[in-house]
């Protein structure tokens, strides 16, 4: 097989057709005179983190609650480290945008005054099983908005600092498309798969995040050599056993407190019941020889089952069907809990590229909202719909004093030869057997859940080696077809997400955010030398680390380009 290429040309390029990708673009196509491509490694109908739907929005601004309101919680779960500006402007959003999505068609759950159902003091239940259909129907309809599907970028295209376009191939056919743009906003997701999963073989997909969602986005970005921040603050999320579906549905659904094997109420013992505590304190309690751990469904209503089963079913299906094939009442059963492996997310964690306020990255052309964009944690979807319209809204004004421009057709030809050398190469590993290994070494050395999640400064140095020496033999992987390329690229992309988040883990020296942060070296927490941000920057091979100070909400942090 050998590949040929195409080019196109657009005004505003949106990488990624999830949440974010899709309000971007429908926020940008608010001027009729700017041409918009979204380009998706899936189809847009069905792709990102909503494909299979959610149940709530739990990033609004209920009764009581302010944008400041929402950043004081925000700082106080992740131990005063976070982007408040970032936070802020997107929490003065929230409401609006889900006004958005609901004009188009989502169903919001109301009382009998015409307000908006609480979950919690941040979140609004939804019928939600359709949100992704709504969001792809909505960019269909949009006359100046084209999408392009099934096709996978892999680097940016960049011209004296700026980037003017991305490079990307069919995983369909043997093309590909070399796409220049006015402006670039990235909102690929993070990143999952970079260590060994809760469940092996056939199941080994079943887990919390998108599992094709590859870190495509960041790789794309450190090898450009963007800034990127806060890596070391992984994601775990604690999920009902097995099937990793929710467990907030029946925590916040239906107010169920989380016991161990002998029916106590544990979090109260590690301190405040916030997301990370929750994690925290069941892992110990197991380790104390106290579990397994549970949330205490024995007792609730048939009506409050019924309503279990409704939301399960409008965004995690597996555990609704494991409760009907078992034949299992949750009011006579509590639900078995446990974590996930840890994942790199922008969106319920802070990693990803470092932006200012208008969303623009380090790279000049390029921005980036959602889970691909750090500093921002606890933003959901709400906040990715919020972070994808005010990074439209400064594209579409960068856009408006730029031209169009183009590399020369022989740096075209060398990157096309560099995809095709992928058919010819020799090779006596699969991508599955990298991907596997990569896993393995994330997960005993750097705090995977056969560690339950701890790792030592010596351990990642191992893991360190060990990674440079599988991101060596992947780029002597063999395709036989396009798919296959994908899969070569997605390791290729996991494997600098896994080299720059050990380079993050070894620098903070302190253990901030227990499971997700937890230094054996360093256990303690150090708020006199560590209120401060881990960014890097991917130059010559080595990933180079800057100390940041911390930038409040009302500063509005910008960059120096």
């Amino acid at each position: 097989m050998e590949l040929s290429y195409e080019v196109l040309k657009t005004d505003l390029l949106v990488i990624g057709g999830g949440a974010a990708g899709c309000f971007a673009a429908l926020s940008a196509a608010k001027k009729p005179s700017i041409q918009i491509l979204i380009i998706e490694k899936a189809n847009i109908k069905r792709s990102g983190c909503l494909a299979a739907g959610v149940n709530a929005l739990n990033a609004y601004i209920t009764e009581n609650e302010t944008p400041n309101s929402f950043v004081d919680y925000v700082k106080s779960e992740f131990n005063g480290v976070i982007r408040e500006d970032l936070v802020y402007t997107a929490a003065k959003r929230l409401n609006s945008v889900t006004k958005e999505i609901e004009r188009d068609g989502l169903t919001i759950l109301k009382d009998e005054n015409g307000n908006y159902v609480s979950r919690g003091k941040r979140s609004i239940k939804i019928n939600g099983e359709n949100i992704k259909p709504i969001l792809s129907e909505a960019v269909n309809k949009k006359k100046n908005i084209s999408v392009l599907n099934e096709v996978n970028a892999f680097d940016y295209i960049v011209k004296n600092g700026r980037v003017i376009g991305v490079y990307t191939f069919s995983i369909r056919e043997p093309k590909v498309y070399v796409i220049y743009a006015k402006a670039v906003i990235c909102s690929t997701g993070g990143a999952a798969g970079v260590y060994k999963p809760n469940n092996p073989g056939f199941s080994r997909h079943k887990m919390w995040y998108s599992p094709f969602n590859t870190g495509a986005g960041y790789a794309m970005g450190i090898r450009a050599g963007a800034e990127m921040t806060t890596f070391e603050m992984r994601f775990i999320a604690l999920r009902c056993k097995d099937t990793i579906a929710p467990t907030g549905t029946i925590a916040q659904g239906v107010k169920i407190l989380q016991v161990n094997s002998d029916l106590e109420e544990y979090i109260k013992e590690y301190g405040k019941p916030t997301t990370i505590n929750r994690l925290y304190s069941t892992v110990m309690e197991n380790l104390k020889g106290k579990g397994p751990c549970y949330l205490k469904t024995q007792g609730i209503t048939e009506n409050q089952v019924k309503d279990l089963f409704k939301a399960y079913l409008n965004m995690a299906p597996a555990q609704a069907l494991r409760w009907f094939d078992n034949e299992i009442n949750p009011s006579k059963q509590n639900v078995e809990i446990e974590g996930t492996e840890p994942y790199i997310v922008g969106g319920h964690g802070a990693s990803g590229y470092w932006v200012d306020t208008s969303r623009k990255t380090t790279l000049d052309g390029l921005y980036a909202a959602g889970d691909v964009a750090g500093g921002s944690p606890k933003k959901y979807v709400t906040g990715c719909f919020a972070e994808g319209e005010i990074a439209a809204e400064n594209a579409v004004k960068y856009i408006e004093k730029q031209s169009l421009e183009e590399i020369p057709k022989d740096e075209i030809d060398k990157k096309v030869r560099k995809l095709n050398s992928f058919f010819t190469n020799k090779s006596d590993f699969k991508d599955y057997e990298l991907e596997e290994a990569m896993q393995k070494i994330m997960d005993e050395y750097c705090g995977g859940i056969s560690q339950h999640y701890k790792y030592t400064n010596k351990k990642l140095e191992m893991a360190e080696k060990s990674i440079d020496k599988l991101l060596k033999l992947s780029l002597k992987l063999k395709a036989s077809d396009c798919h296959e390329l994908l899969f070569i690229y997605e390791l290729i992309d996991r494997l600098y997400v896994a080299k720059t988040l050990i380079a993050h883990l070894k620098a903070r020296k302190e253990t901030r955010w227990k499971c997700y942060e937890e230094n054996g070296s360093y256990p303690e927490k150090d708020d006199k030398n560590w209120l401060k941000y881990v960014n890097s920057v991917y130059k010559d091979g080595k990933i180079n680390v800057i100390f940041r100070n911390l930038v409040g909400r009302n500063e509005f942090y910008e960059h120096k380009n």
